[in-house]
């Protein structure tokens, strides 16, 4: 029988109440990102359209291009995070994410590879996106693991990032070259794409991400005693039973698919696997039986308010979400380095 402290019971208390509130302040985001555009429409009216007594064109604007829209965007934003979470799990770095170590770019290197041979509007290669997409992400995490694994060290957490960050620096050179073979139409998709815009705006996007993250977080959830044992060292681990290596090939399989997947949609949208768990981890401490499922509603939020406001800062016109997310996550990676040296 285990017995449970009131400090323990009031901090359980507390974190649900933390991830309650960040599931609420979702709701409310998502409420003004359907009222926000060049075309206005009033809460009256998004409440009228959702029930089926709004005009055609309202039906329209809300149904066919913001509601995906804002769906995609929270995905996203919960994939990239909870990424970001596994990954800071599994190398005991609190730089650790999947656009900083490189996979990110992998998944880029891939997609782009793809469309400049094939078109992007139909169904088919819609939903062959997120599957190449985790192709690229997956050989690109195999090498950088490759790299910064040493046999009788394991895993350095500065290794790690330095190889991630060598990796990432190649195969944009690599993308640089590509872009110069791309047609003007598939040149300004990819522009747009790695700008980091939700620019997957019907609900085959929706269908195509929405497996990769139903089925990967949860989980990564149920492997959240196996990450809380990883904060303990690959030693203490070892110690108490835990298959260190499997467990983390298997957490880094996970990560590399959410990450790969949410990229396949989003672009390169970077910072959010930052970002997200570092704010859940203020907020309902380390244990990541609370902190993954904080971390993926901080991240959901944060691409949302992010695509929200490069959709209403310079109407008509927009700024993508990922250049949103940077002007917040550029400076806050360069506190946590500086930090991290002290």
């Amino acid at each position: 029988m285990v017995f449970v402290s009131k400090d323990q019971h009031r901090a359980k208390t507390r974190n649900l109440v933390i991830i309650g509130i960040l599931a609420l302040l979702i709701v409310i985001t998502f409420v003004i990102s359907m009222n926000t555009g060049f075309i206005r429409l009033t809460p009256l009216e998004v409440i009228r359209t959702l029930f089926g007594y709004g005009t055609e064109k309202q039906h329209l604007i809300l149904f066919e291009f913001r509601l995906p829209r804002i769906v995609i965007s929270v995905l996203v934003g919960m994939g990239l995070a909870v990424s970001g979470c596994v990954l800071q799990g599994i190398s005991r770095n609190a730089l650790a994410d999947p656009g900083i170590l490189g996979i990110n770019a992998g998944a880029g290197l891939a997609v782009m590879l793809y469309i400049s041979f094939f078109p992007t509007t139909t169904s088919v290669p819609i939903f062959f996106l997120p599957v190449l997409a985790f192709s690229g992400a997956g050989i690109t995490a195999i090498i950088i693991y490759s790299l910064a694994y040493k046999r009788n060290e394991g895993i350095s957490p500065m290794r790690l990032i330095l190889t991630g960050v060598a990796v990432a620096a190649g195969i944009s050179s690599i993308m640089i070259v590509l872009t110069l073979r791309l047609s003007p139409e598939n040149y300004q998709f990819l522009a747009t794409w790695l700008a980091g815009s939700i620019w997957g705006s019907n609900w085959k996007f929706v269908l195509a991400l929405l497996p990769w993250t139903i089925v990967l977080i949860p989980f990564v959830f149920s492997k959240a005693r196996v990450l809380n044992v990883f904060n303990l060292g690959d030693i203490t681990a070892m110690g108490l039973g835990a298959s260190i290596e499997k467990e983390r090939r298997v957490l880094l399989a996970a990560a590399v698919g959410l990450a790969g997947a949410s990229v396949s949609i989003s672009g390169g949208i970077g910072f959010v696997g930052l970002i997200g768990p570092h704010l859940a981890r203020q907020l309902v401490g380390s244990r990541h039986q609370f902190l993954i499922p904080a971390a993926a509603l901080s991240g959901g939020l944060l691409v949302l308010i992010a695509d929200t406001l490069g959709r209403w800062i310079l109407q008509p016109s927009e700024i993508p979400a990922g250049i949103v997310v940077a002007v917040i996550g550029a400076p806050y990676f360069l506190y946590l380095l500086s930090r991290l040296k002290d």
